[in-house]
C-alpha cells in the first residue's frame, strides 16, 4: 500500500459527506490548503497533525479521495489517543473506520469554494452577493472619462455607461430619471474582469487634475484585452462545440427577460409617480381647506337662515389642513422609497440586461463579421486559383495567388481566435447576467416591504385625522345624519 493511499476498512458515510463538500467539482481532488484547514478543526496538537500530514502528503499539492479518507481515519484514531500510523489502518481491514470529531466545517467548505472558483475559466462561479463583495464605490466623479477610455480597451465586456445613454434615448427610462452614475460606477468596480483593468484602477486611485487627459496620456498605446490576456491564446479550448446554439438560445431568453424587466420597471415608475401625485393631492387638499378656513366674507342671517354650521366648520379646517400636510409628507416619503429601493434597483438590472444585448450586437457586427469576411476572401482566392488552373494562367499569377492564400490563412487564424475569445467573453457575460438576476428577487422583497410600510404609515395618519374631524366638525355632520354612513 502506498503511504498516501487507503485500501483498508469500510468507509463511513461521514467521509463521503466531507469529500463532497470540499472536493474540486472538476478534478475531484482536495486542495492541500483545504485539507490543512480540515486538520486544524480536529483540535489535535501540531505535532500529531504534522505526523498525519506526513502520512497523507503525496507531494502533488492536492489529495485524492482515498488520501482524504486516510487522513480522516488517522485523525479519528489520533482523537482516540492512538499514535497515527499505516499499521492502524491495516489492522482495521475488516472494520468500519472511525469517525473523527470535526465540528463546524462551514469555514473549510467556504475555503474550498473560493479556491475552486478560479479553476475553470469557462465558469463564472459567482453569485450576486459575491459580485457585490468585489467592491463598493460611492464616488460620483469622472465616470464618463473612464467609460470612454476603457471601452476602447475592453471592448468584449458589457458596458453599462453606453447602455445608460442608449436607455435615455430609447424610452426604457422615464423622463426625469435620476442620473445613472451611482449604478454605473459599482458596475465597473464589481465586474470580475473590468474591475482589474489598469484604466479603471487608475481612475479610482488618481487624485490629480485633468483626469481625462491623464488617462489618455498614460494608456494611449495600451493594446486591447485580446492582446494582453494570456487566456486569449487558448480561446478555442474555452469554446465548446455547442456554443453557437447555446448562445442563440440564451440570447433569446435574455431578450424575453429584458422585455419583462422593462415592463416591471415601467410599473414601478408608475407606482412612484402615483405616490408623488397622491402627495401633491393631499397637500393641495390641505391648502384648500386652509383657504376655506381663511375665507374673509362674513355670514349673515339673510344668507344662513340662522345656521351656524359654516362658521363651526371653518374653525376646524385649520386643524384638519395640518393633518393633510402630514399625510402629504408620508406619501412623499413613500414615493422616495419606491424610487430608491425599487426603481433604481430595477434600473441596475435593466442596465445589465441592455448591456448584454448591446454586447451581442457588437460581437455580431465586429469580430463575427470580420471572421465571415476573412472566410469569404479566402473562398474568392480559391475560386480565382481554380479558374487560373483551368485557363492555364502563368506561374507568376498562380504563385501570387498562393502567397495571398497563405497570408489569408494567417488572417483567418487570427480572426478566428479573436472570434472564439469574443464568444468566451460572451459566455462569461451571460453567466454574469444570470448572477445579476438575483436582483429581481430582492426588488420584489423590497417592494413588499415598501408597500407594507407605506400603507401602514398612511393608515396611521388617516386614523389620526378621523378623531380630529369628529372634534372639529359639527356633530350632525360627523354622525352621518345626512344619510351618509
Amino acid at each position: 500500500m502506498a503511504s498516501t493511499d487507503l485500501s483498508f476498512g469500510c468507509i463511513p458515510a461521514f467521509y463521503r459527506e466531507v469529500y463532497e463538500k470540499i472536493c474540486s467539482p472538476t478534478s475531484g481532488t482536495v486542495e492541500r490548503e483545504v485539507f490543512k484547514s480540515l486538520l486544524v478543526k480536529s483540535q489535535l496538537s501540531s505535532s500529531v497533525l504534522s505526523q498525519i500530514w506526513e502520512l497523507v502528503d503525496s507531494k502533488t499539492g492536492y489529495l485524492t479521495r482515498s488520501g482524504l479518507y486516510k487522513g480522516l481515519a488517522l485523525v479519528a484514531f489520533a482523537q482516540q489517543g492512538k499514535h497515527p500510523s499505516d499499521k492502524l489502518l491495516e489492522n482495521s481491514e475488516s472494520q468500519e473506520l472511525p469517525v473523527p470529531v470535526q465540528g463546524d466545517l462551514s469555514e473549510v467548505t467556504l475555503l474550498a469554494q473560493r479556491l475552486h472558483k478560479g479553476s475553470n475559466p469557462a465558469k463564472l462561479n459567482l453569485t450576486y452577493s459575491d459580485i457585490c463583495n468585489l467592491d463598493t464605490i460611492e464616488t460620483l466623479q469622472r465616470l464618463r472619462i473612464v467609460a470612454r477610455a476603457s471601452l476602447s480597451k475592453i471592448s468584449l465586456q458589457a458596458d453599462t455607461e453606453v447602455t445608460a445613454e442608449k436607455n435615455r434615448g430609447s424610452g426604457l427610462s422615464i423622463s426625469g430619471r435620476k442620473e445613472t452614475i451611482p449604478t454605473e460606477i459599482p458596475h465597473r468596480a464589481r465586474h470580475p474582469v473590468v474591475s482589474k483593468d489598469h484604466i479603471v484602477q487608475f481612475f479610482f486611485t488618481y487624485t490629480g487634475e485633468e483626469t481625462q487627459h491623464k488617462i489618455r496620456e498614460v494608456f494611449r498605446r495600451v493594446p486591447d484585452e485580446f492582446a494582453t490576456l494570456e487566456l486569449s491564446s487558448r480561446a478555442k479550448e474555452l469554446v465548446p462545440p455547442e456554443t453557437l446554439t447555446e448562445f442563440a438560445n440564451s440570447r433569446d431568453q435574455i431578450r424575453v427577460i429584458l422585455l419583462g424587466i422593462s415592463r416591471l420597471k415601467n410599473i414601478a415608475d408608475c407606482l412612484a409617480i402615483r405616490s408623488h401625485s397622491y402627495a401633491v393631492d393631499m397637500a393641495e387638499l390641505g391648502t384648500q381647506l386652509s383657504n376655506l378656513a381663511s375665507e374673509p366674507h362674513g355670514t349673515t342671517a339673510w344668507a344662513t337662515g340662522g345656521s351656524t354650521i359654516w362658521q363651526e366648520m371653518k374653525k376646524g379646517f385649520h386643524i384638519i389642513s395640518k393633518e393633510f400636510n402630514l399625510l402629504s409628507t408620508r406619501a412623499l416619503q413613500q414615493a422616495v422609497r419606491e424610487e430608491t429601493m425599487v426603481c433604481e434597483r430595477l434600473n441596475l438590472l435593466l442596465d445589465v440586461l441592455v448591456a448584454h444585448r448591446i454586447l451581442c450586437e457588437r460581437h455580431k457586427r465586429g469580430v463575427s463579421a470580420d471572421h465571415q469576411r476573412a472566410l469569404s476572401t479566402m473562398l474568392s482566392l480559391k475560386k480565382r486559383q481554380m479558374h487560373g488552373v483551368i485557363r492555364g494562367t502563368d506561374s507568376d499569377t498562380v504563385e501570387y495567388l498562393e502567397n495571398k492564400m497563405v497570408a489569408q490563412e494567417s488572417v483567418i487564424a487570427n480572426v478566428e481566435l479573436r472570434n472564439c475569445f469574443s464568444l468566451h467573453c460572451l459566455h462569461m457575460e451571460t453567466q454574469l447576467v444570470h448572477a445579476h438576476l438575483e436582483i429581481l428577487a430582492t426588488v420584489l422583497q423590497r417592494l413588499v416591504n415598501v408597500q407594507i410600510r407605506g400603507h401602514s404609515e398612511l393608515a396611521e395618519v388617516w386614523k389620526l385625522i378621523e378623531p380630529t374631524i369628529m372634534k372639529c366638525l359639527p356633530e350632525k355632520t360627523t354622525s352621518g345624519s345626512n344619510g351618509i354612513s
